[in-house]
C-alpha cells in the first residue's frame, strides 16, 4: 500500500474525517470557554420598530438533479433553527454567535439529513440545509451597519439560478460548532433578528429601536461562468455599498466577495450566455 504524503488526514477516509471534525469541535468548545466576548441571549417576543433590512428565499428548490427529499428535510431543519433564533436582541457591544444560538443539530432535537458539503461534494448529513439560514442572516447584515466577525464561505453555485441573479444568494457556510456565523453590534442601540417560516418561504429581518442615517445596498460586477479544466466556476465581485439616507450620496463601496465558486450542478444548466471562454 503506498501512502500519499500530500494527503490531508481529514481525507484519508470517513473515519478520519469524523476523528478531525471532533478535534476542531473540542477546540472551538475551549475557545467559547476562553472568550471574553458577551454573546446575545436575550429575546424579545415584541418587534423592535424600525426596519432595517429584510429577506426571503423559498424553502425548497426543485429541478433536474436536486434531491427533493433532502430539500424538505433543510425545510424541517430550517423551521426548529429559527425558532431558536426568531426575536434575538444583540444589545450594543454584544455578539451575535449561530451555533451558539442554534446548538447542536441532532436526531434527537428532530433535525433531519439535508445536504450538506464535505470536500467538493454535496452529500447527506443531520441537520444539512442550514447554510441556507445563515446566508439569509449574512444578507440582512451586509444591509446593515453591523460588523461581521466570522464569515466562511462555500461555493456560491449550489444550485441553477431562480430567475434574476441574487448576488451572494448563498454561500456562507456553517456546520457544527467550529464553522460559525458571527457579527458583533458596533452601534449604540440594539438590534433585532427575526427569522420565520411559512409554508414555502423563508423570512428575515433586522430591526433597530430607531432609524440610522445611512442605507445599504449589495452589488456584484463582471459576472460570468468560466471553465477551467474539467470544472466550471462563478465568478464575479460582490460589494457592499453605502449611501447617506438623506442624499442618496454613495459613502463607500467595500468588497465583501472575490467570488471564485465552483459550480455544484448540471452543467447543461448553466445558462450559455453567461460562459466566457
Amino acid at each position: 500500500m503506498f501512502w500519499n504524503k500530500d494527503l490531508l488526514f481529514c481525507d484519508i477516509s470517513p473515519t478520519t474525517y469524523a476523528i478531525s471534525e471532533q478535534k476542531e469541535i473540542i477546540k472551538r468548545h475551549i475557545s467559547n470557554f476562553l472568550s471574553k466576548d458577551k454573546i446575545a441571549e436575550t429575546h424579545f417576543s415584541r418587534k423592535l420598530d424600525n426596519l432595517i433590512s429584510s429577506q426571503s428565499s423559498h424553502l425548497i428548490k426543485r429541478g433536474k438533479g436536486i434531491d427533493e427529499r433532502l430539500q424538505i428535510n433543510k425545510a424541517v431543519n430550517i423551521r426548529l433553527a429559527c425558532k431558536k433564533l426568531n426575536g434575538l436582541v444583540i444589545r450594543p457591544g454584544e455578539t451575535f454567535s449561530f451555533w451558539l444560538t442554534v446548538g447542536k443539530t441532532t436526531k434527537r432535537r428532530g433535525y433531519k439529513d439535508g445536504r450538506v458539503i464535505v470536500g467538493d461534494r454535496l452529500t447527506p448529513g443531520i441537520g444539512g440545509g442550514l447554510c441556507n439560514l445563515s446566508n439569509t442572516i449574512h444578507r440582512l447584515v451586509l444591509h446593515s451597519p453591523l460588523k461581521v466577525t466570522e464569515f466562511h464561505s462555500h461555493s456560491d453555485a449550489l444550485a441553477p439560478d431562480e430567475g434574476k441573479r441574487v448576488p451572494f444568494s448563498s454561500g456562507t457556510s456553517v456546520s457544527y460548532n467550529y464553522i460559525d456565523y458571527r457579527f458583533i453590534n458596533n452601534t449604540d442601540q440594539n438590534i433585532q433578528l427575526c427569522l420565520w417560516c411559512d409554508k414555502d418561504n423563508l423570512y428575515g429581518e433586522l430591526r433597530s429601536e430607531k432609524e440610522f442615517p445611512y442605507t445599504f445596498d449589495i452589488s456584484e460586477e463582471d459576472h460570468h461562468f468560466s471553465k477551467e479544466g474539467d470544472k466550471y466556476y462563478r465568478i464575479s465581485k460582490i460589494y457592499k455599498n453605502t449611501y447617506d439616507r438623506e442624499t442618496g450620496k454613495l459613502l463607500k463601496k467595500e468588497l465583501v466577495l472575490d467570488n471564485h465558486s465552483e459550480v455544484m450542478f448540471d452543467y447543461d444548466l448553466i445558462p450559455k450566455d453567461q460562459i466566457r471562454v
